[in-house]
């Protein structure tokens, strides 16, 4: 986890990678709580005897599962100390480039790419490159814009 006295320290990194999360499993139990709370069932995600036969050989995470991970994963990435709280403002871009078979573990890179001052704190753009381990491409990629407060 990298830390940060104070906010301010993020505004001259912008351009550069922060931080990377630690790796999180994405298994079949986690999947399956997943489809029980957003009601997507689909059997790509939850019947392991079927999707053996299926594109992907095995059951696959579904792509908002996977984008769910973003606060665990920033959570883990870095901490900026002199913030009181943090929110999700919302994202710019979402993009699913490869599937996330079960049992895969994932983690995300952390990439600032704007920092604007608000009042009390400051709106911060990252892109999130998540990868899963033993694999070259993406699982996600996406630009999460979070506001932190002091």
């Amino acid at each position: 986890m990298r830390t940060f006295a104070k906010l301010a320290e993020l505004e001259p990194l912008v351009g550069e990678h922060i931080a990377d999360s630690d790796w999180i499993e994405v298994t079949q139990e986690r999947i399956q709580l997943f489809a029980d709370a957003t009601n997507d069932h689909q059997w790509i995600h939850v019947d392991a005897e079927r999707a053996r036969e299926g594109p992907f050989g095995t059951t696959v995470a579904h792509g908002f599962m996977t984008l769910s991970l973003l606060p665990e994963m920033g959570a883990s990435a870095m901490e900026v100390l002199d913030t009181r709280m943090g929110v999700n403002y919302g994202l710019n871009r979402v993009r699913f480039p490869a599937p996330v078979p079960s049992g895969s573990r994932l983690r995300g890179r952390f990439k600032l790419l704007k920092f604007e001052p608000l009042e009390g704190g400051a709106q911060l753009t990252f892109e999130v490159r998540m990868e899963r381990e033993g694999s070259d491409k993406p699982v996600c990629v996406a630009e999460s814009v979070g506001r932190r407060f002091v």
